[in-house]
């Protein structure tokens, strides 16, 4: 009997319909009814292999096992990630292209970027005093598109944030869509690498002037492995990978405000404003709550694990949220505890909301630093400067919408300093 035959199975021709309809929980159903880690199913015409917990996520992340190239299905390069990006490559160009984004997160780069999301947060209340009520998730997104913008020395007019806030929020909200609402991220894709080519077309014919330090200019001039400046496209690529995750936060935004509404004991030390409470509780938001579901690679060359065999060519995905929330890893996983980060030992893969492994050289996010000052001051914000009523509303979510997210969006009103 071949060792393959041991991985259990899913039966049937396809589930892909089954992923969009259970949604988060696709992996977490099938880990629970086979009582296994790893399962074999058939998604998108294919065979696929499906990976959840630590053990599982350090295999899935070890790059001489699996590749990123031809992993990432259509629809998800058409919105989420666009084509010629980071996450789609390997070994030394990977790790080449990465290094342009590393460069970025220094302390200063991280005050800054704490800096500003405050100082925009601030602006944003004093104009909200005088409206009768906001919705939270569409004010977070234009937010955060006027202060990632800045930070990355991308020029934005007041008049045109809505719309740009529109163009990066359809590239994380699209690729999961079953239905033509799919095509409008292709379309916010194509806009938003044409709104930033042009730019990067500017920098480089001096006819916008960017501080070097910013990413716009750094990835403007930055040269691949041959010593060749990137395409233009290719550039406005990464740098939407800058502006497009941190954006993305707004979702984590709404899941901070629910977690203090549905949590307020736990909610209570946040007053006083302690940086490390402060960081339990967003780290905490982000393991509890879901964001991103799963990642994509590819097995690279034949190989055994735990007498599973995996083969060349097979789309693999890991559980990202199921990982985060797996019993072998986490003690109670379904409560909601901050206090857990006071001990955690900053484990590489059994926390993984934006991939795991190791920042600087594999595929975990790059930009996660700013997702956490991000969060951090955010939550400070929201806590101890900002005051507001939640009138009565649908804060139910969905594990089946990919992202979820709140269903009202978060009103609020009553909103002023405290």
């Amino acid at each position: 009997m071949r060792n393959e035959e041991k991985m259990p199975k899913e039966g049937g021709l396809d589930h892909s319909l089954k992923l969009l309809k259970e949604g988060y929980e696709f992996i977490i159903n099938r880990r629970q009814s086979m009582s296994s880690n790893v399962f074999q199913t058939r998604l998108l015409g294919q065979k696929a292999v499906c990976l959840t917990g630590s053990e599982a996520a350090k295999l899935f992340y070890d790059e001489t096992r699996f590749r990123r190239a031809d992993s990432a299905p259509l629809p998800v390069k058409k919105t989420l990630f666009g084509e010629g990006g980071v996450q789609g490559l390997d070994d030394e160009e990977h790790r080449h292209r990465k290094c342009m984004f590393m460069q970025l997160g220094t302390p200063e780069a991280t005050q800054e970027i704490r800096h500003l999301t405050k100082k925009h947060w601030e602006r944003a209340l004093e104009g909200w005093q005088a409206r009768d009520e906001i919705l939270l998730y569409e004010e977070s997104k234009k937010i955060l598109t006027r202060m990632i913008c800045e930070w990355a020395g991308v020029p934005l007019d007041d008049e045109e944030v809505d719309k740009r806030a529109d163009q990066l929020s359809e590239l994380f909200e699209s690729p999961a869509r079953a239905n033509l609402g799919h095509f409008k991220g292709w379309v916010a894709r194509s806009e938003a690498e044409t709104w930033i080519s042009d730019l990067v077309g500017k920098v480089r014919n001096d006819d916008l002037n960017v501080d070097k330090d910013r990413a716009l200019y750094k990835f403007s001039w930055h040269e691949d492995r041959e010593g060749e400046l990137l395409a233009e496209k290719v550039v406005a690529v990464e740098i939407l990978n800058v502006l497009r995750p941190t954006v993305a936060n707004a979702v984590w935004i709404n899941f901070l405000v629910l977690a203090v509404h549905d949590y307020p004991q736990k909610a209570e030390g946040l007053r006083r404003g302690q940086e490390d409470h402060l960081q339990w509780f967003v780290q905490e938001v982000r393991r509890y709550y879901p964001f991103f579901p799963f990642a994509a690679a590819r097995v690279r060359k034949d190989f055994t694990w735990k007498n599973y065999e995996f083969e060349e060519g097979t789309l693999t995905l890991l559980d990202l949220y199921g990982t985060n929330r797996h019993p072998n890893d986490w003690r109670e996983p379904e409560v909601f505890a901050p206090e857990r980060f006071a001990d955690w030992d900053g484990n590489l893969y059994n926390f993984i909301p934006q991939g795991g492994g190791e920042y600087k050289t594999g595929h975990r996010c790059a930009g996660e630093w700013i997702t956490l000052a991000v969060l951090t001051e955010t939550l400070d914000f929201l806590i101890n400067t900002a005051s507001y009523t939640l009138p009565q509303q649908d804060l139910s979510f969905s594990l089946s919408d990919i992202p979820s997210r709140p269903k009202s969006g978060i009103r609020m009103t009553n909103l002023r300093r405290r």
